[in-house]
């Protein structure tokens, strides 16, 4: 039963950062790779904050995602003018830039959270708090599941009404016609803008609930990789409507569960993991580039 409980909070915490990557994806037409870098913004915001203030757990996440959405400034403001490979790039620059901020920002002398020392470099943080509200402190792997998925739940379905309405119509024809779309004199600017803070925000709130859960952070998990493994359950979840990314979580987070039933060394298994998962996107890009849920392609 735990073992269960621990991979629905896992699915909806990958699902609400898969959810954030495909608003910018999948409707506004931009690929990102620093998706991971604003998960670790909220982990470690949500780890700093619990631990060094005793903030509760909602406070605490709001303010990593209030950070998130001003780190955004980093690759909204290039969006301006920069789309396809060059936008991609400085994300890649800003995704960097972050992992080795949360990596180096470190003093062997001083205490982990101090302004010297504030990330803890390699080592990471530790001790992290469970969720709290208002006093109330959850211990117990039942009501943290409860947490997670009701958080995606909340998060799906006001991201149904954003991207539901007249916002979103702005963002998809600013992906499939910039230029048409400025003409009919819509602000494209503010919306890559709104549009990105919104996602990163919401990559935060994962990162705060991922801290909560496992009460450790470090460096990797703004890594490129994690990245990467988040942009493949958009791929193979499918972009353009709000289902997508929840598919591709569910889909990609099961392989290397299955894989752990197989008589196999765990060597073996992580290699054979990545393989799937080069495979599976190699037959969708092939036979449903659109993905399993999906309604738009990246191009």
């Amino acid at each position: 039963m735990n073992y269960a409980l621990h991979l629905m909070i896992f699915m909806s915490i990958y699902g609400i950062v898969a959810a954030s990557l495909n608003i910018v994806s999948g409707y506004c037409g931009l690929l990102t790779m620093a998706q991971a870098s604003y998960f670790a913004v909220g982990c470690y915001t949500y780890a700093l904050a619990t631990t060094k203030s005793g903030m509760d757990f909602i406070p605490a996440s709001l303010l990593g995602m209030v950070i998130a959405g001003l780190m955004s400034l980093a690759i909204s403001v290039p969006a301006w003018r920069l789309r396809g490979d060059s936008f991609v790039l400085i994300s890649l620059a800003v995704q960097q830039m972050l992992f080795s901020l949360f990596q180096n920002w470190t003093s062997p002398n001083s205490e982990p959270g101090t302004w010297s020392n504030l990330t803890n470099g390699t080592f990471g943080l530790t001790n992290i708090p469970k969720p709290s509200f208002f006093g109330m402190q959850l211990t117990d792997i039942e009501s943290t599941a409860a947490l997670a998925f009701g958080a995606l739940i909340v998060c799906m379905l006001l991201s149904r009404v954003l991207l539901r309405s007249p916002w979103s119509r702005v963002l998809q024809s600013m992906r499939d016609d910039e230029l048409v779309t400025r003409g009919m004199g819509k602000n494209v600017r503010l919306a890559k803008i709104q549009a990105i803070a919104i996602s990163c925000a919401m990559a935060a709130f994962g990162g705060a609930l991922y801290a909560s859960y496992v009460n450790y952070v470090d460096p990797t998990i703004a890594s490129l990789d994690e990245s990467m493994a988040v942009l493949c359950m958009v791929l193979v979840g499918g972009t353009g409507n709000f289902r997508g990314p929840i598919v591709g979580a569910i889909v990609l987070l099961a392989i290397p569960e299955l894989l752990r039933f197989c008589a196999m060394p765990d060597t073996i298994a992580s290699n054979l993991r990545l393989l799937i998962y080069g495979l599976i996107l190699i037959l969708m890009m092939h036979f449903r580039p659109q993905g399993l849920a999906g309604s738009y392609r990246i191009s």
